[in-house]
């Protein structure tokens, strides 16, 4: 639930529709998906040049999540 919490915030501050974000977060195996859905429009500024901004929110996920909880996090982007 913390994991779903951050990738909302961060997502929400760098679109243009904040309102059509949606966050769904779900367990597999030892791993939990984070699954992040926006806007057509915003996909660019979510993802950035080279992956750069949705590797930089895997990371902090990584960072804050994984070894804390012993779980692997993964964040897919719709």
């Amino acid at each position: 639930m913390m994991e779903e919490n951050l990738v909302r915030f961060i997502v929400e501050n760098l679109v243009s529709y904040p309102d059509q974000v949606r966050v769904e977060q779900r367990q597999a195996g030892k791993s939990v998906v984070v699954q992040l859905h926006v806007a057509q429009e915003d996909m660019g500024r979510v993802i950035g040049r080279n992956g750069r901004v949705a590797n930089a929110i895997r990371h902090l996920l990584r960072v804050a999540f994984e070894d804390r909880q012993g779980q692997r996090v993964i964040l897919e982007i719709d």
